[in-house]
């Protein structure tokens, strides 16, 4: 299992140049962390585009963004696919990811992943960060949009 995946430098560098993001498991209960996390990176000027097939699925939106119901059915390219999920559901989000041609694939804070899993995503060329969160890599970092 994992700890800590990818070095500051790693950071900065995905944070500093990615600007579309895909949140895997993004949805409108306020309560949840993912919600927090995707309203913070859309006050940085990150487009976020939610995951989240049942919103989808009715046409709706989280955080004023339409949602979508897999990655694959994103039009644009993507840099970043940022996952909320269960340590048992990140494998197959790590392959819609590699699949969708992302640069970057980030779990949140206490999520494990699998060794396999990662590295099927290095050997496809992405940079893994697991077990931080952007919200809270941006300001101690000092981080700003390019």
């Amino acid at each position: 299992m994992s700890g800590d995946i990818g070095t500051d430098d790693d950071v900065r560098k995905v944070l500093s140049s990615a600007k579309t993001i895909a949140i895997v498991g993004a949805t409108n209960r306020e309560s949840m962390p993912v919600h927090g996390v995707m309203n913070y990176m859309i006050s940085q000027g990150y487009k976020c585009i939610p995951i989240n097939p049942r919103e989808a699925e009715n046409g709706g939106e989280i955080l004023g963004q339409k949602a979508v119901g897999k990655i694959a059915d994103i039009s644009e390219k993507v840099d970043m696919v940022d996952v909320f999920l269960r340590s048992d559901r990140i494998p197959a989000a790590v392959d819609d990811a590699i699949a969708a041609g992302a640069g970057a694939v980030w779990t949140q804070l206490d999520i494990e992943v699998d060794e396999e899993t990662i590295a099927k995503a290095k050997a496809a060329g992405m940079t893994v960060i697991t077990n931080r969160c952007p919200a809270i890599e941006i300001p101690r970092l000092g981080i700003t949009k390019l």
